[in-house]
């Protein structure tokens, strides 16, 4: 934990889905209810507007009332992680000026991207976006979406910063991960993995905690996981991860469309709608038919 504050990064982190009306608005009441469902799941806080939540795809403003929303549900419940996805320093420093107003708990940033820059360009981008934050600041390497990756040197070095939380890795690159949770770091730094494939070996070598868009659909077993491994028991970890890998199906059955097949589910559980916000990107009928095929196979609907 940063000296002087209230929370540590560590914990079963959801990045909870946004829920879109056939006319691409946010619906506001699915999203509450979806809050309200991975808080009394037992999560330990929420990746807002992240990647689940196709926050690439949101303007700031729907940000701000996504995060509002989130400050009213979760009610100190859980710690709320506000993500400002921009593929620029002054871009990310113009939306934390609007939601660092709103107070969350921590703010997160990605690399730069479209363009392609150096680790130093990267290294200066988050010193900047941390200096100016009024909160922490969480890392966030996903290079298969900014195909600028956050080295491991390079979150060696910017974990002395001051205001720098931790790092939400879902590169899926694991020797790097591993090799930094054995690397010499300031106590206050959290390892947090964000690949749901990795989410049992990541506990059990030492991460701080999870990620995970996957809980969107089912949280139970993403809570069990990490709840296991703080106990230290492995067993229980394994078939936690071993029902996240079924989970996992509705990916796989239908061509790895993540999120498309992630608002399926909680679709049909009563949590989400099916519109993506680029509605081109929604999931057809014969998808939606196999992701319900998977729930009912781990008897998940009633």
């Amino acid at each position: 934990m940063i000296e002087g504050y209230r929370w540590k990064l560590a914990g079963v982190i959801p990045a909870p889905l946004t829920p879109f009306t056939e006319g691409g608005k946010v619906d506001m009441a699915l999203l509450e209810k979806q809050l309200e469902y991975l808080v009394t799941a037992g999560a330990d806080g929420l990746f807002i507007n992240g990647t689940t939540g196709e926050g690439a795809h949101l303007t700031t403003a729907e940000k701000a009332e996504t995060l509002r929303a989130a400050k009213r549900i979760v009610a100190g419940r859980a710690f709320l992680a506000a993500a400002c996805i921009q593929p620029s320093t002054p871009q990310v420093l113009e939306e934390l000026e609007v939601l660092g107003r709103l107070e969350p708990d921590f703010i997160v940033a990605v690399a730069p991207y479209y363009y392609a820059v150096p680790q130093d360009a990267v290294r200066e981008h988050f010193r900047t976006i941390a200096r100016r934050s009024p909160v922490p600041l969480i890392l966030y390497n996903i290079p298969q979406c900014t195909h600028n990756p956050v080295t491991l040197d390079t979150v060696l070095e910017l974990a002395r910063e001051k205001n720098i939380a931790g790092i939400k890795d879902s590169s899926g690159d694991f020797v790097s991960f591993c090799r930094g949770l054995l690397a010499e770091v300031p106590g206050s730094f959290s390892w947090i993995m964000g690949e749901d494939y990795l989410d049992g070996p990541a506990m059990l070598s030492g991460a701080h905690g999870i990620v995970t868009g996957l809980s969107n659909v089912w949280a139970d077993y993403h809570v069990g996981l990490v709840r296991a491994a703080q106990a230290g028991d492995r067993e229980g970890v394994e078939k936690n991860h071993a029902l996240i890998h079924e989970l996992y199906g509705i990916h796989r059955v239908t061509g790895g469309k993540v999120i498309p097949a992630l608002k399926a589910g909680a679709a049909f559980l009563g949590r989400s709608t099916r519109w993506m916000r680029m509605a081109s990107l929604t999931i057809g009928e014969e998808d939606a038919a196999r992701v319900r095929g998977v729930l009912e196979g781990m008897h998940l609907l009633s």
